[in-house]
């Protein structure tokens, strides 16, 4: 390839990286502050079960390039399918959104830890990408917002049911209805982030802890991930069903025998996530 093409190349919009057993999934739209577009949604549909399958891949990050996580959906593009590039039917334009939302569903469903980098604006379907990973770990510069009714939508991409989830009805009803931004610090307050990163040393910090957790028990992992997510529209007994047959069925992994000999022999264990 000559300079001149790899110039002329475009960057992917989603870019993905693996070391150290840790996918990085990075939004690359930093001039539209990662809004979505068609090729990340496509991207994700397709990256996020493939990971998931990878035997070399122990936990999946999400972040964004620049000064944004991912500020949702991309508001101009709306502006110009609406003047004669929108889906003909209304029905159409739902089963859109409906097929672009599954996106949601996998960072929520995946059986792997994700991690939401919220290194800047996470807006709207952003906000709703972040709520659906397992951790939210956000820099001190992070800023998070519903945005809907600025512009008139109800929410998509989960936010709903994420945010209800994570930080109660009442809560959760304010930042729809006001659309107001808050910060990092507020975030952790109301129980949307689960840890803060100075800017400088964010993604340092944030991809360690993912690697952390990428060399983990990741059968373990797996299960409780499972039984949390199910918590939520669970009775207490089904809970306990669960929990019976995934606490035996984690006792015949090498893991466990693992973290039985490491604590007997006074050492650090060194699971392989099997």
């Amino acid at each position: 390839m000559t300079v001149a093409e790899m110039k002329s190349t475009p960057e992917p919009e989603l870019r993905v990286d693996v070391q150290d057993r840790v996918a990085l999934l990075t939004f690359n739209r930093p001039k539209k502050l990662n809004a979505l577009s068609g090729e990340i949604t496509a991207g994700l549909h397709e990256e996020l079960p493939r990971l998931a399958a990878d035997p070399d891949v122990g936990a999946i990050v999400l972040t964004g390039e620049g000064r944004a996580f991912c500020a949702g959906g991309d508001v101009s593009g709306m502006a110009k399918s609406g003047a004669g590039g929108a889906p003909a039917t209304l029905e159409q334009r739902i089963d859109g959104l409906r097929h672009g939302q599954e996106a949601a569903w996998l960072v929520h469903s995946v059986p792997k830890v994700t991690i939401a980098l919220v290194n800047g604006f996470a807006m709207g379907a952003g906000l709703g990408l972040a709520a659906s990973c397992d951790l939210r770990l956000a820099s001190s510069m992070a800023k998070f917002g519903t945005a809907y009714s600025k512009v008139g939508f109800g929410g998509d991409w989960g936010t709903t049911w994420q945010l209800t989830r994570l930080v109660g009805p009442a809560v959760a009803k304010e930042l729809f209805f006001t659309a107001d931004i808050i910060d990092a610090e507020e975030a952790r307050r109301i129980g949307l982030v689960n840890r803060i990163y100075d800017a400088e040393s964010f993604h340092a910090e944030g991809m360690e802890f993912a690697s952390r957790l990428a060399h983990g028990p990741l059968v373990s992992y797996r299960w409780m991930k499972e039984n949390v997510n199910l918590a939520v529209t669970q009775d207490f007994r089904s809970i306990l069903d669960r929990e019976a047959i995934s606490h035996i069925r984690c006792g015949e992994t090498d893991d466990h025998k693992e973290g039985v000999t490491a604590f007997m022999e006074k050492r650090a264990p060194q699971f392989t996530g099997r």
